[in-house]
């Protein structure tokens, strides 16, 4: 694990921006990454609550919270999970880890765990609240050791949820099925509800939730079980759930976006060998542009004093001919007048060729996914994105607030493209009083980029419960009724 400064030079690194976060890359965990067969790409996500917000923090924990635990810390909780940590993107509100099957999130007082695959992310959450208590020193409470620890850090709240899986058969306890995933939880938490989503033979999402100030379930008798709890879900409890999450933290919000059956002209941009084309052609566009400008800038070459200008010769062919604006620098065939004939002049880098983090930023560049939260109005924000060998795409993006002592926020993309399972998924936080867009234009925006034949769209707010216009504001629904895949 090294820390890896990109040269402001490297153009198609975000970290090239100024002001923009630390990037660790985990280099060894990046090698034999292929994503050749079929793929599980909808995530199980996992949200861990241990108070209402950053400035709520108890007394006794550790400054900083759960951002205070060392990143090694969190990878021996992945190991269970089976997941390997990419890239960290650290920053001064939350700490982005890229892993190999999705992400993870860590602010001072909630982590966001989000996997895809095989992973068995329920494995790691016994883990968790014992790092929260032993490491973050948040308030703990004797636990049920039969769960995996008997150390825990008492949760605000939880959530668990995920869509339903397009090869269930494929999975590892306890996710084999959602009851059994609900048993797990319910033996660590008490209260906690259990709901189903949509079409019980169709798209369905699951959703397991436990109240503010959740209590663990204490260490269970020989002839004691927790029962397993599922609910209906009303349409008005929908609302009243998700407007109670950290009433606390104002105006916070996340958006999921859920697609399936990508359209495949769109599918194609997370393709490694499309990718690297495109990269090729915009390697040697700049490259030439950069000549241009040389020439603009330093004027008539023929007139310069070559051994005292050293930007001479590197404009300056082996050959010793000076550039003509008329030679086709795309052109696959060697020419003597051309200086991008020699490999000594030019050479084109490695990484563009091949799986990793350069790639993928040429990716989320050129997809337009760089555009959903523009540099313009966000000049700190870095995009930390991996692509993966033939195909397969996870990005991760911090977004600190353009106001002065703003806070920072996320959004991740995660994106398996093969025809025969594709699923492509967007997370944010990012509030619509930040961005100054409505939720239905950042939905547009995203569904344009993949246009999937399906999808489906959750969106958790904490809103005042004394806000008496909260019910009209929701009517601006309404305008998701018409954005097409």
């Amino acid at each position: 694990m090294v820390n890896t400064e990109i040269p402001k030079g490297y153009t198609f690194s975000p970290s090239s921006y100024n002001g923009t976060p630390l990037v660790t890359i985990n280099r060894e965990a990046t090698v034999d990454l292929d994503s050749t067969n079929s793929f599980e790409g909808p995530e199980k996500l996992l949200e861990v609550w241990f108070s209402a917000s950053p400035s709520s923090l108890p007394e006794a924990s550790r400054p900083g919270g759960l951002k205070s635990v060392p990143s090694e810390e969190w990878k021996e909780m992945l190991d269970l999970v089976n997941c390997k940590v990419l890239s960290i993107v650290e920053s001064e509100h939350v700490d982005a880890y890229l892993l190999s099957e999705s992400s993870m999130f860590v602010f001072p007082h909630k982590l966001i765990l989000k996997t895809c695959g095989t992973t068995t992310l329920l494995r790691g959450l016994p883990k968790i609240l014992e790092i929260a208590a032993l490491v973050a020193k948040f308030p703990q409470s004797l636990a049920n050791v039969a769960c995996g620890t008997a150390t825990a850090a008492v949760p605000y709240r939880v959530f668990y949820s995920r869509k339903n899986f397009l090869f269930p058969d494929r999975q590892l306890g306890p996710h084999r099925s959602w009851r059994d995933e609900v048993k797990s939880l319910d033996r660590l938490f008490l209260g906690g509800s259990a709901y189903l989503i949509g079409k019980m033979n169709g798209e369905h999402w699951y959703l397991y939730l436990t109240e503010p100030n959740t209590m663990l379930t204490p260490p269970a008798t020989p002839d004691r079980e927790q029962p397993t709890k599922v609910l209906d879900l009303p349409g008005s409890r929908v609302t009243g759930s998700a407007c109670s999450i950290g009433e606390e933290q104002g105006q916070d919000e996340t958006l999921e976006l859920l697609m399936t059956d990508l359209n495949p002209d769109n599918a194609q941009q997370f393709y490694l060998d499309h990718a690297s084309a495109v990269a090729e052609g915009r390697y040697f566009e700049q490259a030439n542009k950069a000549r241009l400008d040389a020439r603009k800038h330093l004027g008539s070459i023929n007139d310069l004093d070559e051994t005292d200008d050293k930007e001479v010769q590197h404009i300056r062919g082996l050959n010793g001919k000076l550039y003509d604006d008329s030679i086709d620098v795309f052109s696959n065939t060697s020419d003597e007048n051309s200086p991008f004939a020699s490999d000594d002049e030019l050479t084109y880098p490695q990484e563009l060729t091949t799986e990793g983090h350069a790639l993928g930023t040429v990716v989320s560049d050129a997809c337009g996914l760089s555009d959903v939260y523009p540099n313009a109005k966000y000049p700190d924000a870095r995009i930390d994105a991996y692509l993966f060998t033939p195909c397969g795409f996870s990005a991760n993006g911090v977004i600190p607030s353009p106001q002065t002592g703003g806070s920072t926020h996320y959004f991740t993309v995660h994106v398996t493209p093969e025809p025969h399972c594709s699923y492509a998924s967007f997370e944010t936080n990012v509030p619509t009083s930040q961005s100054g867009r409505e939720t239905a234009d950042v939905i547009q925006q995203v569904v344009g980029i993949f246009k999937p034949a399906r999808f489906s769209v959750t969106l958790f707010e904490a809103k005042d419960a004394a806000d008496e216009d909260y019910g009209n504001k929701m009517k601006k629904g309404s305008k998701l009724e018409v954005i097409k895949g």
